[in-house]
């Protein structure tokens, strides 16, 4: 299914509860940074970012399927 970009900011507001880890999350799925970019953004490692990634997603769609 496709969500808009308002859609996606919503769920992740309602469902992601760590104001970091929404920053992150949005600015993957929503602007489409890459790791490197949001770990440079956020003064954090490549594979700090893709477990928080990882982790929130799956919280994430667990809650949208």
């Amino acid at each position: 299914m496709e969500y808009t970009n308002s859609q996606a900011r919503e769920a992740i507001a309602e469902h992601i509860h760590s104001a970091r880890d929404r920053m992150i999350l949005e600015k993957r799925l929503i602007d489409g940074l890459t790791y490197e970019r949001i770990a440079e953004d956020m003064d954090m490692s490549v594979r700090q970012i893709k477990n928080i990634i990882y982790k929130n997603e799956d919280i994430l769609f667990q809650k949208l399927h």
